[in-house]
C-alpha cells in the first residue's frame, strides 16, 4: 500500500497496519525513510510558527529556519533512534518477544503517522499563537502519537494477544 493509505489506516486501527508493516519483512531503509519522511514535515509544520515568530519579535526567518532544520532534521533522528532502543529493552524487561527493529520501526511510524495532527499544530501557532487552541492540538497530536506507539508495541511484541 501507498504510505498516505497506510497512514489514513492507522487512524482507524494502528495494529493492523502495524502487522502489515511487519509482515513486509525487516527493511532498514524503509525505517530510514519513514523516519526522515516523519522529520521533513515536522519541520515543514514548525515554518508558519517560525514565520510568526521572526514577523513579530523582528528576529531572521532565515536563521530560524537553519536552526530548526539542524534540530529536527539532522539531530532529532538520533534522539529517536536513541528512545527506540530504550523503549525496546523496556519492553523486553516487560515479557515482550522481538527485536529492536521492531521497536524501530513501531516508533518511527508513530511518529510518521501523527504528522498530519503536527501540521494542523504548525497551522494553529502559526496563525493563532500561543493559547488554549494550540494547547489543544497539540495535547491531541501527543494522545494519537502515544497511541499510535502504544497500539503497536503491543502487536510487534505480543501480537494478537
Amino acid at each position: 500500500m501507498a504510505v498516505t493509505t497506510d497512514i489514513t489506516a492507522t487512524y482507524r486501527g494502528p495494529r493492523k497496519v502495524i502487522a502489515r508493516l511487519l509482515a513486509m519483512g525487516p527493511r532498514e531503509d524503509r525505517l530510514l525513510a519513514f523516519l526522515m519522511g516523519a522529520c521533513v514535515l515536522m519541520f515543514i509544520a514548525q515554518m508558519p510558527r517560525l514565520a510568526r515568530e521572526a514577523h513579530l519579535n523582528g528576529q531572521e526567518l532565515n536563521m530560524l529556519l537553519g536552526g530548526a532544520l539542524l534540530g529536527i532534521v539532522f539531530i532529532a533522528p538520533l534522539g529517536l533512534y536513541a528512545l527506540a532502543m530504550i523503549s525496546h529493552l523496556i519492553v523486553r524487561a516487560m515479557g515482550g518477544q522481538g527485536d529492536g527493529y521492531q521497536s524501530r520501526l513501531v516508533l518511527f511510524w508513530a511518529f510518521l503517522a501523527a504528522t498530519p495532527v503536527l501540521l494542523l499544530n504548525g497551522l494553529v501557532a502559526g496563525f493563532i499563537g500561543t493559547g488554549p487552541a494550540l494547547n489543544a492540538v497539540g495535547g491531541l497530536w501527543v494522545m494519537v502519537f502515544f497511541w499510535f506507539w502504544v497500539s503497536g508495541l503491543i502487536e510487534a511484541y505480543w501480537g494478537n494477544t
